[in-house]
């Protein structure tokens, strides 16, 4: 099922919905120029979807939602789409974050905390953005894409994006799914591409305070995000879990779908015996 909330100001949010209405909600938030959409597999996991409801977004400025002209420097925007979401899908939510999206989980929790939440899931994340932020240490793939992937030029931006889309996905991503991630990169209108990046935003108390269940999965070889970011928000989270995807990138959920849903599966079952 697709539909929509509202953000801040009205802000248009879509969504990808699948599973019971009744059923304890797991929201999944995307990365930095991509969409719901990068969920596929996991929101087609019968085995997810008979137990929990699923809830995918497109952040504002992405995929079906709405593209506002500012807003994207401020983390109660962020904050606000996401406890818009969270009202949509239902209390005791677990958040899964993919690159960009544990950034807007970071926001959420700086703004509302972990009140309505049962747990986190932290995947190929950043927590932090800036120069010298250790929470938002890029790889890089990521680096070697910037700033050209953010030129509203189109002769600059689109061999960046190409590269960039063919650097993070590996052999294990199929062919299909890493040219669909560059549709949704181009998608993205390049002032939003931009605007994401012009922020410097530390989390280290943030993080601290959580006090929900926290699954940090970062692939070894992930030369977008670097795996230091992972240690840094593990160490950093009280009881935090930190697993390893050997050998995968920056996309395990895509490279090792089985192993990741199958883990996300026992997550959150876990948290939801715990409340129960």
């Amino acid at each position: 099922m697709n539909t929509e909330v509202a953000g801040p100001g009205g802000v248009r949010i879509a969504l990808r919905v699948e599973g019971a209405e009744n059923s304890r909600p797991i929201v999944f938030v995307h990365g930095w120029a991509q969409s719901a959409d990068a969920w596929s597999a996991q929101l087609a996991d019968p085995a997810l979807s008979g137990r929990f409801r699923l809830v995918a977004m497109d952040l504002r400025g992405h995929g079906a939602s709405g593209v506002p002209a500012a807003g994207y420097d401020d983390p109660r925007q962020w904050a606000g789409d996401l406890a818009a979401v969270l009202d949509f899908a239902g209390p005791d939510a677990i958040l899964v974050g993919w690159s960009y999206g544990g950034l807007v989980i970071t926001d959420y929790l700086r703004v509302h905390g972990t009140a309505r939440l049962s747990g986190i899931v932290l995947v190929g994340a950043v927590t932090e953005i800036g120069r010298g932020r250790e929470g938002g240490r890029t790889g890089p793939v990521m680096r070697a894409a910037l700033p050209a992937a953010l030129s509203d030029d189109a002769e600059v931006a689109i061999p960046a994006l190409v590269e960039f889309a063919r650097a993070q996905a590996s052999a294990r991503v199929p062919g299909a799914y890493a040219q669909a991630m560059l549709g949704r990169s181009l998608s993205v209108p390049p002032a939003v591409r931009g605007a994401l990046f012009r922020r410097d935003v530390g989390s280290a108390e943030v993080l601290a305070a959580v006090d929900v269940p926290v699954l940090v999965v970062h692939g070894t070889a992930d030369q977008v995000v670097d795996p230091a970011a992972a240690e840094y928000s593990a160490g950093k989270i009280p009881g935090a879990v930190l697993r390893w995807f050997v050998d995968a990138g920056h996309l395990p959920f895509v490279e090792e779908p089985g192993e990741f849903t199958a883990l996300l599966r026992q997550f959150s079952g876990n948290t939801a015996e715990e409340q129960e």
